[in-house]
């Protein structure tokens, strides 16, 4: 899917788990939810990283395309030393390494590990880039329009009042881990879920999405799960504009109306 489909998804996603929440009687803080929703549209595009062309490659400037062309090498050098005889040959690693639970699971251990033991700025650090992302897929036509310094001012500005929101007692810092020293923990939990979101995205288009790797499947260890053919699409076509991004729309709506306790 396109980088817009994947944070809207992203966002529904988080939404949802607010929803479930409220519903097993364990309601979610609105800093939480809010903040969750939009993390987790932003690691939605973080799967991407592999590809030059992807949206995420032009959030930061020569910063990301230098690092989307690192992480593309890598996942090429991985998927060739990992790879069964069922694998075909490829030169690029686009839908390989940072397309796997795996990578998903190792990215938002490592955010979290960061948020506890890096501090305050280390927690605005990983929010800046999140929001970044997030205001690049949720406000794409806006974002292609203005200057990159005008959406890094909007993610910096952001990072900073949700961090100091989510600092204020009972406000969220110390939601789900509660012993002294795991505030931000939690803060993984929309990355690693952004990940998977996006991987699942991919699923259900004409390539598919390797999401179970290193875990072989007959022949193959990069197999490229999704539905059945006739219920795949291309990135781009009508079925993601017209079909799902306003099923996403819906469902988020739905999940934060019903998080916050307006319905259900």
């Amino acid at each position: 899917m396109m980088g817009p489909a994947h944070s809207l998804s992203g966002a529904a996603a988080w939404l949802g788990v607010g929803a479930a929440a409220t519903a097993a009687g364990h309601e979610m803080p609105w800093p939480v939810l809010v903040v969750g929703a939009l993390v987790c549209a932003g690691a939605a595009l973080a799967p991407d990283l592999d590809h030059k062309s992807a949206t995420i490659s032009r959030a930061f400037g020569p910063l990301s395309r230098i690092l989307c062309e690192i992480i593309d090498k890598l996942s090429a050098a991985v998927y060739k030393a990992t790879k069964k005889p069922g694998d075909p040959r490829r030169s690029g690693g686009h839908r390989t390494l940072t397309h796997t639970w795996l990578w998903a699971v190792l990215i938002g251990t490592g955010f979290s590990a960061l948020a506890v033991l890096g501090g305050r700025w280390a927690v605005l650090g990983i929010l800046f880039v999140h929001m970044v992302l997030a205001v690049e897929g949720l406000l794409w036509r806006a974002a292609r329009v203005s200057s990159d310094v005008l959406v890094w001012l909007l993610g910096a500005t952001s990072a900073w009042i949700l961090a100091g929101v989510l600092d204020k007692p009972g406000n969220g810092s110390g939601w789900l881990f509660t012993e002294p020293g795991q505030e931000y923990l939690w803060l993984g939990l929309p990355i690693v879920l952004g990940a998977l979101v996006h991987d699942l995205g991919d699923a259900l288009t004409v390539s598919g999405c390797p999401v179970l790797w290193p875990i072989p499947v007959g022949r193959r260890r990069w197999y490229p799960i999704g539905p059945p053919d006739f219920m795949r699409f291309r990135a781009g076509s009508w079925i993601e504009l017209k079909i799902l991004m306003p099923a996403f729309m819906l469902a988020g709506a739905a999940g934060g109306l019903t998080a916050v306790g307006v319905v259900g």
